[in-house]
């Protein structure tokens, strides 16, 4: 693999200092991992083929030389991405399409966890004659897109779901407890119908007593856990900050699909049908956004923004890259990787990655490449290897018109009556199921068939097919 140093700012006089001594190696190669001609440079380097359904979770371990990857074909696979081979396979245990898979730390990577659309988090162990043994550490009532590891902990993690629990997890007790239900800034956010349907959940990397989440509502909200009852006494979803564009509030039509922390702790939140936004520290609302006044709110610092994507078709991941997050990646629904600088936003690359969309990403943990996937049914990686700066595309503006235009019409789609009454219809059905099993039977270990689940990005062309949407495993659904 061939890399070249004219990217990086003075690069000979760097190097020639880096020979002499006065330059440490490690610094230097920071500095190049994160130049703008490495990111140039990357191409699609490999395909690790062996899911026979689309492939929505991809995660390097902690040292980077394996790569797991989870399916709709409910299997997780372990990769050696060096050599391109398959080193384990199995099945997890799911009813429905896997959405997260996520190695413990310090467990000589021999557990997994996993989160799926039949509601289980389920834990993998891996035995020394190479088998797995599957069990399920508990569940929720609709789908489950997104875990949390503890950074550091072979035994934490965390999980968030569409009934709007945040559960809390530890693998020495194989225990779940909920910690609270998500519910709404609105007046009447005591009735069970106006819980948020949570996609996304992380924890701050420089303080791991708090986490955000997001889900159905315009707000990234920050909790610490110190302050999360144990015993179910009482409700304790009482955020300790939340996050949300000025122009984007009281907007009922968008929600956050995934959400990234940063090395600093900023705050980085992809919007469904929207944009991409970074959240420093200082603009935070506090736990009561609605209480704010109009002139305060206005004195806030309005996030960075990044612009030319399409978030709309599925529940898309957003990211950082770089040794020091020099980058924001996300992928598309026009099957484009988009990489921004942080600072400023600007567009570095833009490179066809899927026929039909990128979902998810997970960078290496110590190298400039990362992994995709998205609808296909492979991984894909992407190195700098390239002999030459790859520029952006010409027809990037033709393709960024498209998607924003998109965005605009999306959002003034009308729905004809009979669509709003079949809506009503499925949202009433579901809330009746969700207040029965939470006020007759709060039991998280629960098995039974969901209600009909709520897909995300609904519109007025889905209606007709959301009943009976748990799909095929065979089918690369857009839900």
């Amino acid at each position: 693999m061939e890399l070249h140093y004219r990217g990086i700012k003075d690069g000979l006089p760097q190097i020639y200092k880096r020979e002499l001594g006065l330059f440490q190696p490690r610094n230097f190669s920071q500095r190049y991992s994160a130049s703008e001609g490495i990111v140039k440079q990357i191409s699609l380097y490999k395909k690790l083929l062996g899911h026979e359904g689309c492939v929505n979770s991809v995660e390097f371990n902690y040292t980077g030389d394996l790569l797991v990857s989870g399916s709709d074909d409910k299997q997780v696979m372990f990769w050696d991405w060096v050599t391109g081979t398959r080193t384990i396979s199995y099945p997890s245990g799911h009813f429905g399409n896997i959405f997260q898979t996520k190695i413990m730390p310090f467990t000589d990577d021999r557990k997994i966890v996993t989160s799926s659309a039949d509601g289980q988090v389920r834990v993998g162990q891996v035995l020394e004659n190479g088998q797995v043994d599957t069990k399920k550490l508990g569940k929720h009532q609709g789908r489950v897109y997104k875990l949390a590891v503890e950074p550091g902990s072979p035994h934490i993690l965390y999980s968030c779901g569409e009934d709007g629990f945040v559960q809390h997890f530890d693998l020495r007790s194989w225990s779940a407890t909920k910690l609270f239900c998500c519910s709404s800034f609105s007046e009447n956010s005591r009735r069970p119908s106006n819980w948020i349907r949570l996609n996304a959940i992380v924890i701050d990397p420089r303080n791991p007593h708090y986490f955000a989440v997001g889900g159905s509502d315009e707000y990234a909200r920050v909790y610490d856990i110190r302050k999360c009852r144990w015993d179910a006494s009482s409700n304790s979803d009482i955020a300790v900050n939340t996050f949300c564009p000025r122009h984007l509030i009281g907007t009922k039509n968008v929600h956050i699909t995934g959400l990234a922390y940063s090395s600093t702790s900023e705050l980085l939140a992809s919007y469904n049908d929207e944009l991409i936004y970074l959240f420093q520290k200082s603009m935070g609302m506090g736990p009561y956004p609605l209480s704010i006044s109009s002139e305060d709110l206005q004195k806030l610092e309005e996030p960075q923004v990044y612009l030319g994507h399409r978030n709309s078709k599925t529940v898309k991941g957003v990211s950082f890259f770089g040794p020091n997050d020099e980058y924001v990646l996300s992928g598309s629904d026009c099957g484009n990787m988009f990489i921004w600088k942080k600072q400023g936003g600007k567009l570095v690359r833009l490179m066809f990655s899927d026929r039909q969309v990128v979902n998810q990403f997970d960078p290496h943990p110590h190298m400039p490449m990362f992994a995709t996937c998205g609808i296909e049914k492979s991984v894909k990686l992407w190195i700098p290897m390239a002999s030459e700066d790859s520029s952006i595309p010409d027809n990037v503006e033709k393709i960024m018109e498209s998607n924003r235009q998109g965005r605009e019409d999306h959002s003034q789609v009308s729905l004809t009556p009979d669509v709003i009454m079949h809506v009503l219809r499925l949202q009433r059905r579901q809330t009746l199921a969700y207040i029965e099993r939470r006020y007759s039977r709060g039991d998280v270990e629960s098995d039974e068939d969901e209600g009909d689940a709520y897909v995300l990005g609904f519109s007025a062309g889905d209606a007709s097919s959301e009943e009976g949407s748990e799909g095929n495993s065979r089918e690369c659904n857009i839900s």
